[in-house]
């Protein structure tokens, strides 16, 4: 696929590749701006903080069995949207802000209910709550800017 002489990390090999993504309406990758890509990496912490958390509450409160399952079933989510939230994906942050209300709820009704967790509970409110701020300052620092109306191409 790359011409004689080029190898496929070669700067000529990189544009190809680049023009052909553009070409086909995505670019091959997204460079964010400053306080976008501050926000990606709060995002990223975050979500370390809160699987963090949740693992050692569960740990802390159940047995080594019941804290396993609970573990794998409170981080395993996080899983699917990692790539994207790692890439700048505004689709994946958008998505993700809906995964982070069950941990807002579980905390909130723990936080109520339960004296015995209530800091680890109280925690994990404050991080999913932080999470879902970041995410939609992401989304909002990191929206596409439109030409002005005298700047756009009538069809």
């Amino acid at each position: 696929s790359c011409s004689a002489g080029a190898s496929p990390t070669s700067p000529a090999a990189s544009r190809r590749r680049r023009d052909a993504a553009i070409r086909r309406g995505r670019p091959a990758v997204t460079v964010l701006p400053a306080p976008a890509a501050t926000a990606r990496r709060v995002v990223l912490v975050l979500v370390l903080v809160l699987c963090t958390l949740f693992i050692a509450w569960h740990a802390q409160r159940f047995s080594m069995g019941t804290a396993t399952l609970a573990a794998v079933l409170g981080v395993a989510p996080w899983l699917a949207p990692l790539r994207g939230l790692q890439r700048g994906a505004r689709r994946t942050y958008a998505a993700t802000t809906l995964l982070t209300l069950p941990y807002l709820g579980y905390g909130l009704m723990e936080t109520l209910a339960n004296p015995g967790a209530r800091a680890y509970a109280a925690a994990t409110v404050l991080a999913s709550f932080a999470l879902f701020v970041a995410l939609i300052a992401f989304l909002r620092v990191s929206r596409p800017v439109l030409p002005a109306p005298s700047e756009r191409t009538a069809p």
